[in-house]
């Protein structure tokens, strides 16, 4: 019997392993797991349920804030105005709720809708007259800010009404306590996997990253999709103002003026990458959890914080560079 061939002989499909390790996330995973070993070596107080459910109560404000982050950046934009943007939101439910001039639930309600107008108007001047989503974004974060600061008359709003601090509350698991809005953060986390990756949506937006041109060929309203992308990212900021409040307890006008780099290091160290069309929520989740597990660890270490600080910045560089060289190979 003599053996036959086919025309795909010595042709082998990539194996699952391959897949895995050059999957985008995988080079993030690693990292956040060699953290978390040598955390771990380091100090005894790190291997702790309650220090992770720190960690995560720690990271879930910037967390939201990075999704929608993400969401943007995946079509080639980006967003410097989202931190500004919740102060705003979350001084504005925290006042009008402590102040009684609208009941709690209408305030917050109120809240959403102002963060999601901020990203409408974002996307609007995006994509309508068009400007850069740079030059937009950062003329939005003084706006933002300026108003925060107007609005609040440079004072912290106290003793706010339960519906706003629900989120903050916790409840046992085990021999460690949870809070609710940590949950909410994962649940958003788990929508927008989703929503990337399983719907028609999610892969328009892919699309609009990878080339506006393309996707507008084959069908997509590129316009209508930036500023659906954008608006929803500033309904996600209006939930990381709720999650803020009931976290802290108190409107803070000073509150998030780091956020926006903090919620774009999460990102790139996530593997998404800034020219738009490649990454994941997943990849995101893992990168707030490598800024939030490095800053813990760094912290029961005893380092000062303008280190912790460094090496965040090495840790962008370094992502940024695989990126561009992962582009590069790809060509």
């Amino acid at each position: 019997m003599t053996a036959t061939t086919t025309p795909y002989a010595g042709l082998t499909a990539p194996s699952t392993a391959r897949r895995l390790l050059t999957a985008p996330t995988t080079g993030p995973l690693a990292a956040l797991l060699i953290a978390c070993v040598f955390f771990s070596l380091s100090t005894d107080q790190f291997l702790t349920g309650g220090n992770f459910s720190l960690i995560v109560q720690q990271v879930m404000v910037v967390g939201t804030l990075a999704i929608g982050q993400t969401l943007i950046i995946l079509t080639a934009g980006i967003d410097l105005s989202c931190g500004a943007v919740m102060a705003f939101g979350s001084i504005m439910m925290a006042r009008m709720a402590a102040e009684g001039s609208l009941p709690p639930l209408l305030a917050i309600g109120l809240g959403l809708l102002v963060c999601a107008g901020f990203g409408l108007l974002n996307g609007v001047l995006t994509e309508r007259i068009p400007l850069p989503p740079f030059i937009v974004t950062l003329g939005m974060l003084n706006v933002a800010f300026a108003l925060t600061h107007i609005y609040s008359k440079e004072q912290t709003v106290t003793e706010l009404p339960g519906p706003l601090t629900a989120l903050g509350g916790t409840f046992p698991l085990g021999h460690t306590d949870i809070t609710y809005g940590s949950l909410v953060t994962i649940a958003l986390f788990l929508l927008f996997a989703y929503a990337l990756s399983g719907t028609g949506w999610g892969r328009h937006v892919y699309a609009l990253g990878n080339s506006v041109e393309a996707a507008r060929l084959n069908g997509v309203r590129t316009s209508r999709l930036t500023i659906g992308v954008y608006t929803v990212a500033g309904l996600l900021y209006g939930v990381a103002a709720l999650l803020l409040v009931s976290r802290t307890g108190v409107g803070d006008p000073q509150a998030g003026q780091t956020d926006n780099l903090d919620s774009i290091t999460a990102v790139v160290i996530g593997g998404t990458s800034l020219f738009g069309g490649r990454g994941s929520v997943l990849g995101t989740f893992i990168g707030v959890l490598i800024v939030g597990v490095f800053r813990n660890g760094l912290q029961l270490m005893g380092v000062a914080s303008i280190y912790q600080t460094l090496i965040t910045g090495v840790l962008v560089i370094l992502a940024v560079t695989v990126d561009q060289i992962s582009r590069k190979k790809a060509r």
